[in-house]
C-alpha cells in the first residue's frame, strides 16, 4: 500500500519541482540514486519501468527507502497497461506515471485513490486527462511539443492545469528557469541527471550536486515568476 496519501504525493511533486527519473537493473545501484538525490533534497523519485523483472528491483528498493530514505515519495514510471500498474500499486507504488492517457490505468489508480500522471501532447489529450481525476499531466516529449513555449500557450487557456514536462529538460539554470517561468508545476529529469558515465564511475556526489543546483535554479526562477 501507498506510504503517501494523494495529496502529499502533488504538495511534494510542487515543493520539489524536480521529480528524478531511473532505471538500472542492478539494485544497489538504484539505491545509491535514490540517496544521492535525497541527499540533495529531493523528495519524489520515478523508478522507470523499463527493464525485465523490474518490478523486483522496485519492491527491494521501495523497502529499503522506507528506513533509508523515509521522506522520499516513490512511484513508477512507464506504465502501460493496467496489469503493470496494478502490480506496482500492490508493492506500494505512490504515484505512477504513464508515456500517455490510458482509462484503465486512471481507474485502477483512482480506485486506490493514488495520482496519476499520464502524458499528454495536445489539449485534447490534457483535457481528457483532466476530466478523468488527472491531478497532474505531463508534457511529453515537451522539447519536441514545441518547448517552454507549448507550456505557456497551453497554460492560458487551463490556468488551472498542473503540468509536468519530461524530455527536454537538463540541469542547467537557463533551461530550467525557461520551464519554470513558462509556468509547469516541476519538471522530469533522467539522462541528464544520470548518464552512463556518471553511473558507470559511481558518482554519487555529483549526482547530489546535480540536484543541489537543479533544485537552487527552480526556486530561483519561481521567485521571479511571482
Amino acid at each position: 500500500m501507498a506510504r503517501f496519501n494523494k495529496v502529499q504525493v502533488i504538495t511534494a511533486m510542487q515543493d520539489t519541482g524536480l521529480v528524478p527519473l531511473f532505471y538500472h537493473p542492478d539494485t544497489e545501484v538504484v539505491k545509491q540514486v535514490i540517496k544521492a538525490c535525497y541527499d540533495a533534497g529531493i523528495r519524489v523519485f520515478e523508478f522507470t519501468n523499463r527493464g525485465d523483472y523490474a518490478h523486483q528491483v522496485f519492491n527491494e528498493v521501495n523497502h529499503w527507502a522506507e528506513i533509508e530514505c523515509p521522506e522520499m515519495i516513490l512511484g513508477v514510471g512507464t506504465v502501460i497497461d493496467e496489469a503493470t500498474a496494478a502490480l506496482y500499486l500492490q508493492l506500494g507504488a505512490n504515484f505512477v506515471v504513464g508515456t500517455y492517457f490510458d482509462e484503465q490505468i486512471c481507474q485502477v489508480c483512482n480506485k486506490r485513490l493514488v495520482p496519476y500522471c499520464p502524458g499528454c501532447g495536445t489539449p485534447t489529450e490534457i483535457n481528457r486527462a483532466q476530466a478523468h481525476g488527472c491531478d497532474i499531466t505531463k508534457v511529453f516529449p515537451a522539447d519536441e511539443l514545441g518547448g517552454p513555449s507549448f507550456v505557456a500557450n497551453i497554460l492560458a487557456p487551463f490556468r488551472w492545469s498542473n503540468i509536468m514536462v519530461s524530455g527536454g529538460v537538463t540541469p542547467e539554470k537557463d533551461n530550467l528557469q525557461r520551464w519554470i517561468q513558462a509556468g509547469a508545476m516541476c519538471v522530469g529529469m533522467g539522462s541528464q541527471l544520470f548518464s552512463e558515465e556518471i553511473i558507470r564511475q559511481r558518482q554519487w556526489q555529483r549526482i547530489s550536486d546535480l540536484c543541489s543546483n537543479a533544485l537552487k535554479y527552480i526556486a530561483q526562477a519561481r521567485l521571479n515568476n511571482t
